[in-house]
């Protein structure tokens, strides 16, 4: 015997009107989960933990602004010592070497010498033709006597491939002109101005002391070694 069977316009009515329920029930649980997010209460405190946070991150930053200012004075504050020490290191330096020199010439133990060119020194000026000069004069060979006299200096050049020497009354631009007075005890320095003809290249210095009483005494040097910052000395030659 055959199971009847529905009619064909009432199969699966069922399951459509189930997904619409279920449908309808899923938007109004949302919708009321957004509703309660957006108008549900906050937290009592949560304001006053905003202000507490934006007024420590003000704090941090101007904490942060002022380590920066304080380690940028420190830095300058530290490059000024330096530039101090250094300063003062010159200093020393220089007060040594000046210990050294008077101790060579005015010592207990320092050695006897006569008159001699310790130090000469040359500085160009703005014109390219004029170069003043500063020379160091020494003896300590007669303790107490006082030494007189004058420098003149000459320069042997270079012109045109040949060598000439220019005489002291030549680079003074002066015809038969007096050297430079000296007179000391142990040391002096004395400086003057020279004048070099243009087109000339100089090459060695020549330095003549010429004493009140005595033979003159002369010394050279290269014109490189004059126009360093400390000139160089040769031993004497009479």
């Amino acid at each position: 015997m055959s199971t009847p069977h529905a009619p064909p316009h009432q199969r699966d009515t069922g399951h459509p009107r189930m997904a619409l329920l279920l449908l309808v029930l899923a938007s109004v649980a949302f919708g009321g989960w957004g509703a309660w997010r957006s108008f549900g209460p906050q937290p009592a405190n949560a304001g006053e933990r905003l202000r507490d946070q934006g007024d420590r991150i003000e704090e941090l930053e101007q904490q942060v602004a002022t380590l920066t200012r304080s380690d940028q004075i420190s830095r300058q504050a530290n490059a000024d010592l330096q530039g101090t020490l250094a300063e003062r290191d010159e200093e020393i330096a220089s007060l040594r070497a000046d210990i050294a020199f008077y101790e060579r010439f005015v010592g207990a133990t320092a050695q006897r010498h006569g008159l001699s060119l310790h130090e000469l020194v040359l500085e160009p000026q703005r014109d390219p033709q004029l170069w003043h000069f500063v020379a160091t004069l020494t003896q300590n060979l007669n303790r107490g006597a006082v030494s007189t006299g004058k420098l003149q200096l000459s320069v042997e050049a270079s012109e045109d491939g040949r060598m000439r020497k220019l005489a002291w009354s030549e680079l003074r631009q002066q015809q038969n002109a007096p050297g430079v007075d000296y007179s000391f005890k142990y040391f002096q320095q004395v400086e003057g101005d020279i004048v070099l003809p243009p087109g000339v290249k100089p090459v060695r210095l020549i330095a003549r002391l010429v004493p009140a009483s005595g033979p003159p005494v002369e010394q050279s040097l290269t014109w490189g070694e004059a126009t360093s910052p400390a000139g160089a000395t040769v031993p004497a030659t009479r």
